[in-house]
């Protein structure tokens, strides 16, 4: 009777175990290909019916930037990489101002980083798991029970997956977070802003090839970068009383009326989101804050569990950094996947709080309040070119990313 007792605890042991993502976004892809490396059988669920994927810039560095190296990445990351731009602050209609070289960035971030469009991170990540995880699009969870052991997952199409972790990486407005923990109101901290970004199908004729213009205003800032074809986009930020109205304007309108009065490259990106909009990100800034991101075992990752928001212009880092510490931590606790979750929060939430801290800093940047604050964010953009306040510029970056 031992020897049978001892042989099914060892079956047991080795038994795979399966993981259940919802959403296929960059954190639930890293978490399927983070999970998988550990032996896990994954089932990535997704509501949209195919692949989406958005046209503006994301950042790699500091931790993000070692998360994408362990995840075996940067091969295919690196041909990618957009690289550093020249910028060119330009006035209402236009008109430059100033500029700053692309060599001012660099030497701010250093050389452990990559400039990427969202969506050719997304499309690596698609690549790394296509073959080894199973992807159901269209389709959602309806409802969830668990116990000790095991979770039960009820799907759209009917259908009960029994797995013993849940990963919710659905994103801002999450449904695993509804389901499972609270309404979005609870945890939802609005923000007061709009965001709105989207690749522009065809090259801003009045942004020159390499550049990416930026009009900063009171309560606004549009940036148009020609990176050449395939590869141009335009992003938006401004601040809203009323971000619910907007979101029902949606993209067009709302953009519209925002920044319809801009010239140079503009007026011209409006024109081509007025002509197809199926491909714009828009929304309204939203942080979320919760005292935990896991209960039993359903943990909430990324955007989900925390939104630091585009303010912070690190939430594709700290998304992978969160999937590849999450596959670590369940890693180090076999069989004991409470303790991972628990152990795996308390590494993470520092950075996640000072993140967040620093997107709420970063706001007036983006929508500076008054006239007062675009000069002397133009005149801060003017001073960091002088060689002496580089360093400081430098090191104070650095000590961000660290």
């Amino acid at each position: 009777m031992a020897d049978i007792e001892d042989a099914a605890h060892r079956l047991g042991e080795t038994q795979v175990k399966r993981v259940v993502v919802v959403g296929a976004g960059i954190a639930g892809l890293a978490a399927a290909l983070r999970l998988h490396q550990e032996g896990w059988e994954v089932l990535v669920v997704e509501r949209a019916q195919a692949r989406r994927s958005s046209g503006y810039l994301v950042n790699l560095h500091g931790p993000g930037y070692d998360a994408m190296e362990r995840l075996g990445l940067r091969s295919a990351l690196a041909p990618r990489d957009i690289g550093f731009f020249t910028s060119v602050v330009v006035r209402a209609d236009g008109r430059e101002k100033f500029t700053v070289p692309a060599a001012i960035a660099q030497a701010a971030v250093g050389d452990r980083a990559l400039t990427i469009f969202r969506g050719d991170l997304e499309s690596v990540l698609y690549a790394a798991v296509a073959d080894v995880v199973t992807i159901r699009f269209d389709t959602t969870v309806q409802a969830i029970t668990q116990n000790a052991d095991e979770i039960h997952i009820t799907l759209s199409d009917g259908s009960c997956v029994q797995a013993e972790l849940l990963v919710g990486a659905d994103g801002l407005h999450s449904r695993i977070r509804e389901l499972v923990f609270d309404t979005e109101t609870d945890c939802l901290v609005n923000l007061g802003h709009m965001v709105g970004a989207f690749p522009l199908a065809q090259v801003p004729e009045q942004v020159p090839e390499g550049v990416g213009t930026t009009f900063i205003g009171p309560g606004r800032t549009a940036a148009v970068m020609n990176l050449g074809p395939g590869r141009s986009s335009a992003f938006f930020a401004y601040r809203s009383p009323d971000p619910e109205a907007e979101s029902t304007l949606g993209p067009v309108s709302a953009l519209t009326a925002a920044f319809g009065d801009l010239g140079r490259g503009v007026s011209d990106a409006l024109r081509q989101l007025e002509a197809d909009s199926a491909s714009a990100y828009f929304d309204s800034v939203s942080q979320v804050v919760m005292d935990r991101w896991s209960h039993g075992r359903v943990v909430l990752l990324g955007d989900a569990a925390w939104c630091v928001t585009v303010f912070a212009g690190y939430g594709a880092a700290l998304a992978l950094d969160g999937a590849d510490r999450l596959g670590a931590a369940v890693a180090a606790h076999t069989g004991d996947i409470r303790t991972a979750l628990v152990e795996w929060e308390a590494s993470l939430r520092p950075e996640v709080r000072k993140r967040q801290a620093l997107a709420r800093k970063g706001m007036s940047r983006f929508a500076p309040p008054t006239r007062a604050h675009v000069w002397a964010g133009e005149l801060m953009l003017r001073a960091i070119q002088l060689p002496g306040l580089r360093g400081l510029v430098q090191r104070s970056v650095q000590r961000a990313n660290n």
